[in-house]
């Protein structure tokens, strides 16, 4: 047995040579055939082609597939760097079309703010709202426009559609507002189209009392409520709100004024109106007029006294 396999050893060895060889042989002849330029040659080339090629599909299928694989894969990779570009370009549009809306809004009060119909005797001018009170006791915003732009204590500020406060405190670059709504504000108002004179008190709500109503009979909801300019306190004719009623039957205020969104505030600019300078100024006239003098009441019965007189009888008397 172990003699048979070393005689099958001796001759596979010489049979791999002699395979090799001959094929070694086969393709030199193949190139050297492949490379003849002879019309001879052409046509037997062409004629080994047509018979040979076709058959041999099922042996190119492999190749033919790994190609499609690798075509298709290098497909998916621009698709994919695409659809990563895609969204980068999606995140920077949404960017741009929240600052878009934004732009938006703010034009959108802005063209408010410019259709406000005003006396043509008022000038303005258009702050921006810096920051809130933040506290329920306090209704007030600040804005940034101050004495360097000529503001004065008092004036009346008004957003882009009704009034919303006035001035109260000025710093150089600054201004406090006091809201309609804080505790401290009282408005003379007129109820349009009665005429009847009233005042909005602030209590630090969404919805202002009306108090030192003249008639309440000839109010009601819906009534348009406008400043009557009563004490130089405001011009006339702004506009406030409307007459509303709660629950409890007390007539309120439906403000005019979009308090939730106080972005640009306008103030007005009242110089025909007395400014506020004295605690007491709103109240009392700048002058006091003078008290008369008493006249002095003579009797004809009783002489009139001299010069001389007292002093005689204080002589008298020391006599």
């Amino acid at each position: 047995m172990a003699k048979h396999g070393t005689n099958s050893e001796d001759y596979s060895a010489p049979l791999k040579r002699l395979l090799l060889a001959v094929l070694i042989l086969c393709l030199t002849g193949l190139f050297v055939l492949w490379r003849i330029d002879s019309p001879r040659v052409e046509r037997f080339r062409a004629q080994v082609i047509d018979t040979i090629m076709p058959g041999f599909d099922w042996a190119m299928a492999p190749v033919t597939g790994a190609v499609t694989i690798l075509r298709d894969f290098q497909s998916y990779q621009r698709i994919h760097e695409q659809n990563q570009e895609l969204r980068r370009e999606l995140r920077r549009m949404t960017a741009w079309k929240e600052a878009a809306l934004q732009l938006e809004q703010e034009n959108a009060k802005l063209r408010d703010l410019n259709n406000v119909q005003l006396d043509p005797r008022l000038t303005y001018i258009t702050g921006v709202v810096l920051a809130d009170s933040g506290s329920p006791f306090r209704q007030s915003v600040l804005i940034n426009v101050g004495s360097r732009d000529g503001i004065v204590d008092g004036w009346a500020t008004m957003d882009g559609i009704g009034l919303v406060g006035r001035i109260s405190g000025v710093g150089n670059n600054t201004a406090r507002v006091i809201l309609l709504t804080d505790a401290s504000s009282r408005i003379p108002a007129t109820i349009q189209p009665s005429g009847q004179r009233a005042m909005v008190v602030g209590d630090n709500s969404a919805n202002p009392p009306i108090d030192f109503l003249e008639n309440p009979d000839l109010v009601k909801p819906g009534d348009r409520i406008v400043t009557s300019g009563d004490g130089e306190v405001f011009p006339p004719g702004l506009l406030i709100g409307q007459v509303a009623q709660d629950p409890g039957g007390r007539l309120r205020v439906r403000l005019a004024a979009d308090y939730e969104r106080l972005e640009f505030l306008r103030v007005l600019r009242d110089h025909g109106a007395r400014r506020v300078s004295t605690p007491s100024g709103l109240i009392l006239p700048e002058t006091p007029p003078e008290a008369p003098q008493p006249e002095a009441v003579t009797d004809p019965t009783v002489p009139p006294l001299s010069d001389a007189e007292p002093g005689s009888g204080s002589e008298a008397g020391n006599g």
